[in-house]
């Protein structure tokens, strides 16, 4: 089991920016993908952006790609979600996922945080 606690949430305005923070043991870290997921209200979970650790390879989905960065910490042995221009729309629960490399599903993962864009 690889216990992933994610940190950074929070309430802010539209326009505004917010940083999200996940945090895994560093004995896990080299068999890792960490990703981001969000769950809004009453809706299905989605992916935001994955970081495969060891080669430090990102991806993104379409609908955050250039207001979303995903980040490490190497040092720190965190992940990062930098989120800019926020929307209303981007209000979810969201949520630090990792997989053992060349897995296909996601087998770990946090207990959320609150995201809340206001207008």
């Amino acid at each position: 089991q690889v216990e992933l606690v994610e940190s950074g949430g929070g309430l802010v305005q539209t326009g505004g920016s917010l940083s999200l923070t996940c945090t895994a043991p560093r004995r896990t870290l080299s068999y890792l993908t960490l990703a981001w997921f969000r769950q809004p209200p009453g809706q299905e979970r989605e992916f935001l952006a994955a970081l495969a650790w060891s080669a430090g390879r990102t991806a993104y989905a379409d609908s955050v790609k250039g207001r979303f960065t995903i980040s490490r910490d190497i040092a720190r042995n965190t992940m990062s979600l930098q989120m800019n221009s926020l929307k209303p729309e981007d209000t979810a629960v969201y949520y630090c996922a990792g997989k053992r490399v060349g897995e296909s599903s996601y087998t770990y993962w946090g207990q959320g945080t609150q995201v809340t864009v206001s207008l």
